[in-house]
């Protein structure tokens, strides 16, 4: 029943609690979290345990949710199923079951045309490798055909380092639209920086047919006004919360206090689906804000590229077929999962490219 941030008394004891070293146990959640938004409320408990009831609260999960709870458990305190039946959740939590449920074994008679073509557009001079992470993880996760459209000094490295993959390099966008309608999805924003380069290889890429994944500095050149998404835009926007803010025109800090409103904002103004990435990462696909939630994950996604590799296996899965949403539920829980294995050996050091073996394993889940 908190209303407003932590005030006099109460704010002392949840300061002194979390200056001492011994467990905290939080009952139903922690105090001075807010439960809708995972906003902490001036200050709140950082728990050792929480103990949560009745239902699952989605403030746990995302912002300052997982810090503050720790670890979560949940007892329905034996309420009826059908109770439950007849609330509506807000938000869905994104389950391993979804994964299986849609990525089939595929028929032994099946070929490469089958599974679709990507397109990765980016790597502008000095970051040649976020698109060519983004262009493998598209493999890993089962596209049939995989392409790479980046500055022409990076293609001996591409070739190199991932021989599977088709480099091409590309001056202009003229070079980029003699090839693009080879694919049926393209993923463009990894590396691709902002300048006259930049910005050819967005306007050729929003001319295309293809269904599109938009990432990075594709999604900052956007919020600069200077381009427009199609009309009934068919794509997914996969912002962290600086690029929402600017999509948005607001500080990071607003979209962190609640990122609820915040992804279902991004997608009324911009259609699509939309994918707020963070901790407790949010996907949003249609105007009446129906959300999932991906609770895997761990600090060591901290560090340069993991959204590169994200972009990727999201465009992977769409070549593949999958709905937009599927797409991108999917490719948020993987890529997360993924990420869990890979830091069961330590979080400080994780780097993007270690999931990609992982990935490999999560989309064949039978």
């Amino acid at each position: 029943g908190l209303q407003g941030d932590v005030r006099g008394n109460a704010l002392q004891g949840i300061q002194a609690l979390n200056n001492q070293q011994k467990p905290v146990v939080a009952v139903d959640i922690p105090s001075g979290l807010c439960s809708d938004t995972g906003n902490r409320l001036g200050a709140a408990i950082e728990a050792s345990l929480t103990v949560t009831f009745i239902g699952l609260k989605q403030g746990l999960f995302t912002a300052a949710g997982p810090a503050c709870t720790g670890e979560l458990a949940f007892d329905d305190l034996e309420v009826p199923a059908s109770v439950y039946q007849g609330v509506v959740a807000p938000t869905e939590r994104i389950d391993e079951g979804r994964v299986s449920s849609i990525l089939m074994p595929r028929p032994r008679d099946a070929h490469k045309g089958h599974y679709g073509h990507v397109m990765v557009v980016g790597g502008n001079i000095g970051m040649g490798g976020a698109a060519l992470m983004a262009a493998q993880a598209a493999g890993r996760s089962g596209a049939g055909l995989v392409s790479l459209a980046t500055r022409p000094e990076y293609l001996s490295a591409a070739i190199v380092r991932c021989p599977e993959v088709m480099a091409h390099g590309v001056r202009s966008g003229q070079d980029l639209e003699t090839i693009l309608d080879r694919a049926n999805v393209v993923v463009i924003g990894p590396g691709l920086d902002k300048n006259a380069w930049s910005e050819q290889m967005l306007r050729a890429v929003l001319a295309s047919d293809a269904r599109l994944v938009i990432d990075a500095d594709a999604l900052n050149l956007i919020s600069s006004g200077r381009f427009k998404l199609p009309e009934n835009f068919s794509g997914i926007l996969t912002p962290h919360p600086g690029e929402a803010a600017r999509l948005l025109d607001c500080a990071t800090d607003e979209v962190q206090k609640d990122r609820f409103l915040a992804a279902s904002k991004l997608q009324q103004r911009y259609g699509g689906v939309v994918l707020l990435k963070g901790a407790g990462t949010l996907v949003c696909q249609n105007r009446e804000s129906e959300l999932s939630l991906c609770t895997s994950g761990n600090p060591g996604m901290a560090s340069g590229g993991m959204g590169d590799v994200l972009s990727g296996v999201i465009g992977g899965l769409l070549a593949q077929g999958l709905s937009l949403y599927d797409a991108a539920c999917i490719g948020v829980s993987v890529h997360a999962r993924a990420a869990d294995r890979a830091a069961q050996a330590g979080e400080r050091g994780l780097l993007a490219t270690d999931l990609l073996p992982h990935i490999r394993r999560l989309v064949n889940p039978r």
